[in-house]
């Protein structure tokens, strides 16, 4: 169980995103993290173990400006309880992603071993939404031929579902939906 929290917005999101964790705090007491993106595509990204009031301070929130932005409380169910640990996490390979999520990979071992083997990701600590991120950022790798523009990105994530699981959907705002594979150029 955590707690996570996204706006887009035209005006600076961070005081919104602090306030909508501590309205979740009930979700993760273990740890807490926003990050932003600014006018200037720069990430600014503050995590810790702990509440969110404890966790950022107004010179912290002072940084982090940017119109758009995700939060995190973390109630720990994988992995272990270490500030590393906290979400979101960030990789900038390709294009800079960040990912909060709420769930458990049964496979993350083998999943951590395949990402290694066959593209060279390394995973930075045991948490399995870190290796989710990378495994995001590897299939969006693979549309890196095609402009970036919604319907691959939501066709990257559609790829992201192993050919042996239940069925992924993706739906975008214009209702359309995509369930994988590369799109024509």
């Amino acid at each position: 169980m955590c707690g996570i929290v996204g706006i887009a917005g035209v005006m600076p999101v961070n005081q919104s995103i602090y306030d909508a964790l501590t309205v979740l705090q009930h979700r993760g007491q273990d740890a807490a993290g926003i990050i932003t993106i600014d006018a200037n595509n720069c990430f600014r990204l503050r995590k810790a173990n702990g509440l969110v009031s404890d966790v950022f301070e107004a010179r912290h929130m002072q940084r982090m400006q940017g119109n758009m932005g995700i939060g995190h409380v973390r109630y720990p169910t994988a992995g272990s309880s270490s500030a590393s640990e906290a979400q979101p996490f960030y990789v900038n390979s390709p294009y800079g992603i960040t990912l909060a999520h709420n769930g458990n990979l049964t496979n993350a071992h083998e999943l951590r071993k395949k990402l290694f083997e066959e593209k060279r990701r390394h995973i930075n600590t045991t948490s399995d939404s870190e290796i989710l991120l990378n495994i995001f950022a590897s299939e969006l790798d693979n549309f890196r031929h095609y402009p970036l523009e919604a319907d691959n990105i939501f066709a990257a994530i559609a790829a992201t579902k192993p050919p042996d699981s239940r069925r992924v959907r993706v739906r975008g705002d214009d209702h359309r939906a995509w369930h994988g594979g590369l799109p024509r150029p």
